[in-house]
């Protein structure tokens, strides 16, 4: 079984006890809905991710797992002012702290500074890996300098319109000035 299918499938408490991290490289169009978000995705684009997990004294009997995942990765998205494409690094530098169950997590969330995860037997990593990289992701991806002037094709349509209209309407005063002539 390889790697990235481990990482579906991961017992938490087992991967902590090892103490091994796990690293891997992900082709980017293995992230489906990451994979949706990019523009003209390259096939060896990839995401370079380490987890590693560790048992801590928690408040009860059994040891805490926490979890430490890291990612590196560049994903093309639309530039929203000239809609190229905009190379965007991604990173997440993440520690998890697993809970017995979504109640627990609930409650202790308001109180806690890192982020839980209800602990399953068969913990899928790879979702919350592609679940914190989406949320990296920029509201509004831009170059820092566009590589190109944006056109700004609606703005200028309205205004060759403006001007067109403007060079059509005769002038009322030289309307005037003709009937002033005729009268005359």
């Amino acid at each position: 079984m390889s790697k990235s299918l481990q990482a579906r499938r991961l017992n938490m408490r087992a991967f902590a006890r090892e103490g091994v991290p796990l690293i891997e490289t992900t082709l980017l169009q293995n992230m489906e809905r990451l994979a949706q978000e990019a523009q003209a995705l390259e096939p060896d684009s990839t995401i370079n991710w380490q987890a590693s997990a560790e048992l801590r004294p928690g408040s009860g009997a059994e040891e805490d797992v926490w979890l430490h995942l890291t990612a590196k990765t560049s994903v093309p998205l639309t530039c929203q002012r000239c809609m190229g494409t905009v190379s965007t690094p991604l990173e997440v530098d993440q520690w998890y702290r697993f809970v017995a169950t979504e109640d627990i997590a609930m409650a202790e969330d308001d109180e806690s500074e890192e982020d839980l995860l209800v602990m399953e037997p068969q913990f899928d990593l790879l979702a919350v890996l592609e679940d914190e990289l989406l949320m990296a992701l920029p509201l509004v991806p831009m170059h820092d300098e566009c590589p190109v002037a944006p056109v700004m094709q609606v703005g200028e349509d309205a205004l060759a319109k403006e001007a067109g209209e403007k060079e059509e309407k005769p002038n009322p005063f030289a309307l005037l000035a003709q009937l002033k002539k005729k009268d005359g």
